[in-house]
């Protein structure tokens, strides 16, 4: 789950991170207000969305008088705003945030995450605040410092300082950035995020270190643990087929393809992804239904992925294990007839059931393509989409 970064600095801030002073603001008047809190006379109007590169399209300005942060936010709210990580169709903009000026004499990167190929947790930093980490990772991977932490012993203060060193930071920035870094330790662990970006973080003219940008995402296994955290979720900021399929407990990511893929396991998924790639194809989207799907469950994913105006072909692969073949097939079949099927589909199932599942599908009367195998599968789907086209 992903949250904004005024609700990531909220967050941070409770555990000791240090962050500039600010207020969320959805209309003009609320964002002169939200300047009438701050010392001035430099402030900040940020757009609110879930993207980066907001400085680059425009959504993010510095001003210099409070009627100038009124008339920025009368500019951004309503916006489409669109960034290198939106696509070309954007976001609209529908809260700001407005925030103090600050002293920037550098501009520094720091992240957390999990390395999953070592089983760490891992901070890095990184004297190229301001750029994107992969294209610093890429081009200069020498100026990237890392630290993998053993969840046994914890984060130390010998990391921190391994990190503040290799970012050059020099007397009271170095105690700056040892608290800033165990408080954002904390924070990470307590609220099972899993990552948290301060791109940039800046040193100011004081020596402070400040978190001039935070973004963070969440666990969504763990959740259940933190309903004020799941309170924050924007529905608006994320894609509605996205949204409705969580709601049916659905593993779904849309994407720019146009043959649907429904299957089960996210391994298998993956690979059926790269095998319509492999024949020619592009696939539409992720779409784990589990291991323990109901009909119900599957007729909605069905559903879902008809409901992308880009399908033009839908390929089932359905390995059965714990998932019954039978089950699938009658919530193929329900789904099918309630959303008039008119475009091809192909299904590949296999183990427990298949052959009633198989029989299922024969009997339903509709114009179902069967593959012997997921290579079968794919061939078949790929070619009935450009037959279809």
């Amino acid at each position: 789950m992903n949250i904004h970064e005024y609700q990531a600095k909220q967050l941070l801030a409770k555990y000791g991170v240090a962050v500039p002073r600010g207020g969320v603001a959805y209309t003009p008047e609320e964002a002169a207000k939200a300047a009438d809190a701050l010392p001035g006379p430099v402030y900040v109007v940020k757009a609110q969305i879930h993207a980066g590169g907001r400085g680059k399209g425009g959504g993010i300005k510095v001003v210099k008088s409070k009627d100038d942060v009124k008339a920025m936010a009368q500019k951004m709210l309503g916006m489409n705003l669109v960034t290198p990580q939106t696509g070309p169709k954007g976001k609209e903009v529908k809260r700001v945030y407005v925030e103090e000026g600050c002293d920037i004499k550098r501009e520094l990167y720091l992240g957390m995450l999990l390395d999953r190929k070592a089983s760490r947790l891992v901070m890095m930093a990184s004297t190229e605040g301001g750029m994107d980490i992969e294209e610093v990772a890429a081009k200069h991977p020498e100026k990237i410092i890392r630290v993998t932490i053993d969840p046994a012993s914890g984060f130390s203060g010998f990391h921190a300082r391994r990190l503040a060193y290799g970012l050059r930071l020099e007397g009271a920035q170095v105690g700056s950035a040892v608290k800033f870094m165990t408080s954002l330790y904390k924070a990470f662990n307590e609220l099972d995020a899993s990552l948290v970006e301060i791109n940039p973080l800046v040193v100011t003219g004081a020596g402070q270190v400040l978190a001039l940008d935070a973004k963070m995402n969440f666990d969504d296994n763990a959740l259940f643990r933190h309903k004020d955290i799941e309170d924050l979720r924007d529905l608006d900021e994320e894609d509605a087929l996205e949204r409705e399929a969580h709601q049916h407990e659905l593993n779904y990511i849309k994407l720019d393809g146009n043959i649907g893929c429904m299957v089960n396991g996210a391994g298998l998924a993956m690979a059926t992804m790269d095998i319509i790639k492999l024949y020619g194809g592009t696939p539409a989207n992720f779409l784990d239904v589990g291991g323990g799907a109901t009909k119900e469950r599957v007729t909605q994913a069905f559903k879902i992925i008809l409901s992308d105006a880009n399908v033009e072909g839908v390929l089932v692969n359905i390995f059965g294990g714990i998932m019954r073949c039978d089950v699938i097939a009658e919530g193929i079949v329900a789904a099918a007839r309630e959303v008039s099927l008119n475009v091809p589909l192909v299904c590949r199932l296999e183990g427990t059931n298949v052959e009633l599942g198989k029989k299922i599908l024969a009997q339903s009367g509709l114009p179902i393509i069967t593959g012997d195998n997921l290579a079968d599968a794919a061939e078949k789907v790929v070619k009935a989409v450009k037959e279809a086209a």
